[in-house]
């Protein structure tokens, strides 16, 4: 059971930018599957996840207008859309699946938005 992310970079004050968590193992059919991102020294933290259930994504106010997540079922990957991105999102973004007894976990890719 495996969770990759893809998609990070480096971009400028109100690029655009898609990050892509690929699973294998597990599936983002059922929801429970969400982005996460940290930075140095900090807990981290939700950006937006797609409920249990496969419901509509829900989102930090934050990122609210800026980010969507979204799925291809058929490929096992899920999304994460961010647009107008600002210096604070820079981030190690982070894709998440809901397991029993441990959720699963990427390794992250970085983020890094200049001014």
């Amino acid at each position: 059971v495996q969770l990759v992310e893809s998609g990070g970079g480096l971009v400028q004050a109100g690029d655009s930018l898609s990050l892509t968590c690929a699973a294998s193992g597990t599936t983002f059919s059922l929801g429970g599957a969400g982005w996460y991102r940290q930075t140095p020294g900090k807990q981290r933290a939700l950006v937006g996840q797609i409920p249990s259930g496969g419901s509509s994504p829900v989102y930090v106010d934050s990122v609210e207008g800026r980010f969507t997540i979204s799925t291809d079922n058929a490929k096992n990957v899920m999304y994460l859309h961010m647009s107008d991105l600002k210096p604070e999102d820079t981030a190690k973004y982070y894709c998440k699946v809901e397991a029993w007894p441990n959720d699963i976990w990427g390794r992250g890719t970085q983020v890094t938005v200049s001014s």
